[in-house]
């Protein structure tokens, strides 16, 4: 399908100017501040580049939309796994996705940086550090004649075809370097459009305490690299006590991979995506950094939808690609096409049905919700309730069977509701309990008792299936083609769904960095927040709250065998109730009937793809 392009007329508002087919393709190395390859020279990173030809034979400069990825030659991008290759002389013949296809013809510059330390870049990757974030706003640095560059051949390489202005893109951890890259404050950096990014690298790693995934980022650095044997063995014994498994503390390790507090220094504009059931990166991530960007009023826009670990462009495609050509032509070209003006927020309330908001969260009120024996309402109840760890039990014997007595879990239901219940950003659970042990994990649920149909994030997918037909985004050669193969939503009708988790390691619950062992003899109060969420529970269904110990779902589990005691009347839930509710008009994409039901991922997940 080479040379084809599919796209609704409706959708390329921007007419191309220029041709793919003849665009200008080099790779330059990018000299970066650091040297933690410790071999005497300043690393290095590869700057892949296409640019149009029409435009620098006629002096008029571009700006250029980046994507800096550690994936490029281990793993592949996309649903299709694509993979940077290369021509004889070094230069890339194919990019992976369909960035370079539709935005160079329009007039911008496409750029993949390799992470340091992988693929053809020097440097060893550092999971989030300081090597890697400083690496990419090199690269920046580069565009705007503020670093050296060189050419494989070691001459002088300059950017004076650019206007500087760069905006970055990139799902999972290519989306984290963005968010890393903005923090740093860099000039030049117009925008970023983080999707399914991590803001927190110990909030992907660890649960309030809860240790996810042991050695994982040894693993990682592992997975990714491109260097030889041996030559990063410093990194990562560093890599490996930094992280420090033993404890899940908060320390200087994981605060040097935490964004959130630098969102002062943010200078670009965020246009945030994220699936509202993504349990790679979770909610968390895009809560907590959504929330610290609109404390220091950096412009911003999201997109939630009900796909896990998913790129929008796999979920709505030609509403997003039309989205984000109007973003970039609007932050990195200048052109006022009143997207800045429109709603924030674009919500996928149910499969199909989206929403337009005017911000997110919606305006909510906290409502306390009081735990019973067995029930949730609005009265305080007395009484002590007890349960003992069973690290046998995985979320689907946890959430099963609400009205059946399970030992290792408690459960409190709701009365249905009455009317349609709308909740709208980050809930918790305020216990008041005596542990017999110096600590243990606590993992609580939001469930939704009753049947609808739901999206089946849980397939290979995250949410979508693959079709046979394929469209296309952008101008093709014979050796990058910009066509994909569509998608439409997987659609299964389920009698429940977990809607949100949350996990706590007891003695973390006054500290992150300065854990407290529990007397066996004191009472406590400690709250455990669940992920942030968007969802309406329907009119006659069941609100569940399901409170368990060890979690092999979802984190490497560290049984305690404690015995905890529950005083009801000092716990409760709290809910952001918002209104009214707004469902949306359906999508005209037919949903796919299976009859699967939605199944949790493994616990150790790789931020990829």
């Amino acid at each position: 399908m080479a040379g084809a392009v599919l796209v609704a007329p409706s959708i390329a508002r921007a007419a191309p100017r220029y041709s793919y087919a003849d665009a200008i393709r080099e790779s330059v190395q990018v000299e970066t501040p650091l040297d933690n390859d410790a071999d005497g020279r300043p690393d290095r990173v590869v700057v892949d580049l296409v640019r149009p030809r029409e435009a620098a034979e006629r002096g008029i400069r571009v700006p250029v939309v980046m994507v800096a990825s550690p994936y490029y030659q281990c793993c592949g991008r996309g649903l299709e796994n694509e993979r940077k290759e290369y021509a004889d002389d070094g230069t890339v013949t194919q990019f992976p996705l369909y960035y370079d296809n539709w935005f160079v013809p329009r007039g911008y510059a496409f750029a993949a940086v390799d992470a340091a330390g992988t693929s053809r870049s020097t440097g060893c990757a550092d999971v989030g550090g300081r090597e890697e974030i400083l690496a990419v706003k090199a690269a920046i640095d580069w565009l705007n004649g503020r670093a050296r560059g060189f050419h494989a051949d070691g001459t002088g390489a300059s950017a004076g075809w650019s206007t500087g202005r760069v905006g970055m893109i990139g799902k999972s951890w290519d989306g984290s370097i963005a968010n890393g890259v903005a923090a740093t404050g860099v000039r030049g950096l117009a925008t970023i459009v983080p999707i399914s990014a991590i803001s927190s690298w110990y909030d992907y790693s660890r649960y309030a305490g809860v240790v996810r995934s042991r050695r994982h980022h040894v693993y990682l650095h592992n997975y990714t690299s491109g260097r030889p044997a041996g030559v990063c063995t410093a990194v990562t014994s560093e890599l490996s006590a930094g992280s420090d498994d033993a404890t899940g503390d908060y320390n200087a390790y994981w605060a040097e991979r935490d964004f959130r507090p630098d969102a002062r220094t943010v200078r670009a504009s965020v246009f945030i995506a994220h699936g509202l059931n993504d349990t790679n990166v979770t909610t968390t991530q895009v809560g907590a950094w959504w929330s610290a960007l609109a404390k220091h009023r950096v412009p911003r826009k999201i997109w939630l939808y009900q796909q896990a670990h998913t790129d929008p462009f796999d979920v709505r495609r030609a509403e997003w690609v039309r989205t984000l050509d109007r973003w970039f032509e609007y932050w990195l070209k200048g052109v006022d096409n009143g997207i800045m003006r429109e709603p924030q927020a674009t919500v996928e309330r149910a499969p199909g049905r989206w929403v337009d908001e005017p911000s997110w969260p919606a305006p909510s009120l906290q409502v306390p919700v009081r735990l019973g024996n067995g029930t949730l309402g609005l009265r305080p109840a007395a009484g002590t309730v007890s349960f003992t760890d069973d690290p046998s039990l995985g979320e689907s014997a946890l959430v099963a069977q609400p009205n059946t007595p399970v030992a290792g879990r408690l459960m409190f239901l709701s009365a249905p509701v009455p009317t349609s219940l709308r909740v709208s950003g980050t809930a918790s659970v305020t216990l008041r309990v005596r542990v017999d042990r110096p600590t243990t994990n606590f993992s609580v649920r939001l469930v939704d008792y009753g049947t609808a149909d739901r999206v089946n994030y849980g397939n290979a997918a995250g949410g979508v299936v693959r079709q046979t037909t394929e469209s296309c985004w952008g101008q093709s050669t014979a050796t990058d083609d910009a066509c994909y193969f569509d998608t439409v939503e997987d659609v299964v009708s389920t009698d429940h769904a977990v809607i949100t988790r949350g996990w706590l390691e007891a003695s973390h619950h006054a500290s992150l960095s300065s854990p407290t062992p529990l007397d066996p003899d004191r009472w406590y109060t400690m709250t455990v927040t669940f992920q942030p969420h968007d969802f309406v529970l329907a009119t006659g269904h069941v609100l569940g709250l399901v409170v368990s110990q060890s979690d092999r779902s979802f984190t490497s589990p560290t049984p305690s065998g404690a015995t905890v005691e529950v005083d009801l009347a000092g716990s409760r839930l709290t809910l952001p109730v918002a209104g009214p509710v707004r469902i949306g008009e359906p999508d005209r994409a037919p949903a796919v009937t299976t009859s699967r039901a939605p199944d949790p991922p493994a616990a150790d997940v790789v931020p990829h793809a």
